[in-house]
């Protein structure tokens, strides 16, 4: 059988990516679950008024923040791409 994974810096992100995540980085984490518990108490607020449409819309966005949350917090740790990660641990281990 094929095995069709991907190793650890055989694939690179694009400058593009790498510069979007150089500026969200700088974004702390807290204001991701900031945004989405505000998302869910404005949806609260929306169903307590009987706006049913509008409180529907209004609480999905509590799940995509906290996925970019999540996002955010994992290039902070490994960085745009795990190969420069991977070089950072190596130089680490010959000193």
């Amino acid at each position: 059988m094929t095995d069709y994974r991907v190793s650890k810096g055989e694939a690179k992100e694009d400058q593009v990516t790498a510069a979007i995540e150089k500026v969200t980085a700088q974004v702390p984490s807290s204001a991701y679950l900031a945004a989405a518990l505000a998302s869910m108490v404005a949806s609260l607020s929306f169903k307590a008024a009987k706006r049913e449409h509008e409180a529907l819309f209004i609480g999905q966005w509590a799940a995509p923040f906290l996925l970019l949350g999540i996002y955010n917090k994992l290039v902070k740790i490994h960085g745009s791409d795990g190969a420069a990660a991977d070089h950072s641990d190596q130089h680490s281990d010959q000193v």
